[in-house]
């Protein structure tokens, strides 16, 4: 095909998605993290500045070297971003009665069904299994209460009340 029949932006490297999504973070809310958070999220910068970047320098060239490289590139810096913005709320020293950050919170359903929530950082949801973003719906319905407390909460089926019946730091 004649160069005359194509568009500049044919040439142009192709748009990479990245390793990881960027921060979830609403603009101007602070990112709040807990400390082993911060700690994992350390350590896969780390691995992938140090480690991972070596493995793919070492590809020959070529196209798929510079993809990867590009994708590499793009998640150290997100994660450089998010570190650098991180509010590390230290973990509290003493009991407390009530739902703060970095609390497992154990909530008691209508059906008698018990679910666990630990009120984390946006940018640290997937290292729990039963992780809720401090900014989520759940973890602001939980936010403040203490045990024996019923909130109310507005799943997608309907309201529902939940019972909090333990709290862990």
């Amino acid at each position: 095909m004649s160069k005359a029949f194509t568009r500049e932006s044919d040439d142009a490297p192709e748009q990479m998605e990245s390793l990881s999504k960027a921060s979830l973070l609403p603009a101007g809310a602070k990112n709040l993290m807990t400390n082993d958070g911060a700690g994992r999220l350390r350590e896969e910068l780390t691995w992938l500045s140090e480690g991972k970047r070596r493995e793919v320098l070492a590809l020959p060239d070529g196209g798929e070297k510079q993809h990867r490289l590009l994708k590499l590139d793009q998640r150290i810096r997100v994660l450089q971003n998010i570190l650098l913005s991180a509010e590390i709320v230290p973990p509290l020293s003493q009991p407390v009665d009530e739902v703060r950050f970095g609390a497992r919170v154990a909530v008691r359903r209508r059906n008698g069904e018990v679910a666990t929530y630990r009120i984390v950082g946006v940018d640290e949801t997937e290292f729990y299994d039963e992780a809720a973003s401090w900014i989520s719906p759940i973890a602001q319905a939980l936010l403040g209460a203490q045990v024996g407390q019923r909130v109310v909460f507005h799943f997608p089926s309907g309201h529902e009340e939940l019972e909090i019946t333990g709290i862990e730091y």
